[in-house]
């Protein structure tokens, strides 16, 4: 399954042989370039051990070798309004 723009993975010698040391990754894009099967390129932020983008990069890797560690919301969820909740518009104030 691709990536989407938001998920955080876990980047890993699975991916592709250059990330022997491991990195979180948060995606920017997900490229439609042609390219081998099962390969992709993105882009997005190398992070670090809080989850704090350090560089942005680009990376070709290996579909099957990512792992997901945090997932981006979903859009068809994201604006839906919560059972019971109200609308409140703001009061002005002079």
């Amino acid at each position: 399954m691709l990536p989407r723009s938001g998920d955080v993975l876990r980047v890993t010698k699975e991916a592709s042989v250059q990330f022997a040391d491991p990195m979180l990754f948060r995606v920017i894009r997900v490229h439609d370039w042609p390219t081998y099967d099962g390969w992709v390129w993105l882009d997005g932020y190398e992070l670090n051990g809080g989850g704090e983008a350090v560089e942005r990069r680009s990376i070709f890797v290996k579909i099957s070798g990512l792992r997901t560690i945090g997932s981006a919301p979903d859009i068809r969820t994201r604006n839906a309004r919560q059972p019971g909740a109200r609308h409140v518009m703001p009061t002005r104030t002079r």
